[in-house]
């Protein structure tokens, strides 16, 4: 699934193709996605002016001024600037076009959605609950210290709970959580303060580096300009089972929890006991 960093790459580089700029049409060629998308929405935002795009979370924000279209990209989906005469593909479902450019929305899974929310986007219940944004100053390690106090839930899937911080998925959790020393299933409760501030600041470094890379590029996303990102080149855990840790050599580990595979270095993330 696209991640943080896909999604923050992708509004990168759409986002100088197309705002300020009058969607002059939306083509919607199959409104069955996740949620279907919602009938009438081409009449409603032709001819408004995009103010901006942004992102929140996995989501895009497409700020028409008097409200918002929200797309996420699903479990393999990608938007990309093109030209409005490129011939579309079977899974090719929606194109916002700008005159003599367009944003396509391809999504073989279907598990995408294209909705909109009049008014302020955050007020749409895909945006109201969740937490905050892990490059935001809101999140640091005070903020893990206080919201972990009496779980036993591992750290892993706190770090990829949407409500308590956004954006960090499956592989930049255990990315992070390798360049904080920190065992991922280790009990989010019994982790301190000075632990806390490291991790935080790991898996800000972590996205960081990874939108530097693009993104990383499981099966087929791409960017907004149709570029791969590259950034599992760099990984030092995940998708690394039985390969040599980069920092002592001890072979990466695999195991499941949440029925979600994790990596990790059982040398460099011993648990504390």
């Amino acid at each position: 699934m696209p991640e943080l960093p896909e999604v923050e790459t992708t509004c990168r580089g759409i986002r100088p193709h197309v705002e300020g700029r009058v969607l002059t049409r939306l083509v919607v060629r199959n409104p069955r996605l996740r949620q279907p998308v919602p009938p009438g929405l081409s009449e409603d935002v032709a001819g408004r002016v995009l103010v901006t795009v942004w992102r929140r979370a996995k989501y895009l924000v497409f700020d028409f001024g008097l409200g918002s279209a929200i797309v996420h990209l699903g479990m393999s989906g990608s938007m990309r600037v093109i030209d409005p005469c490129e011939p579309a593909g079977i899974h090719d479902h929606v194109d916002f076009v700008f005159g003599d450019r367009a944003l396509r929305l391809r999504d073989p899974r279907r598990f995408g959605l294209v909705v909109w929310q009049a008014g302020a986007a955050q007020q749409h219940p895909l945006l109201a609950s969740l937490g905050p944004e892990p490059l935001d100053d809101a999140f640091d390690g005070r903020h893990l210290h206080s919201l972990s106090r009496g779980l036993r839930a591992p750290i892993k899937h706190v770090l990829m709970d949407s409500h308590r911080v956004v954006g960090v998925g499956n592989i930049y959790a255990s990315e992070s959580l390798f360049r904080a020393r920190i065992h991922p299933l280790e009990a989010a409760g019994r982790i301190g303060l000075a632990r806390y501030e490291r991790l935080a600041g790991a898996v800000k470094e972590t996205l960081v580096a990874a939108i530097a890379a693009g993104g990383s590029t499981l099966r087929d996303f791409v960017g907004g300009d149709g570029q791969p990102g590259y950034f599992q080149q760099q990984y030092f855990v995940y998708g690394r089972d039985g390969e040599a840790c980069r920092v002592c050599a001890t072979p990466i580990l695999r195991v499941v929890s949440g029925q979600r595979a994790t990596f990790l270095c059982p040398h460099c993330q011993r648990r504390v006991r």
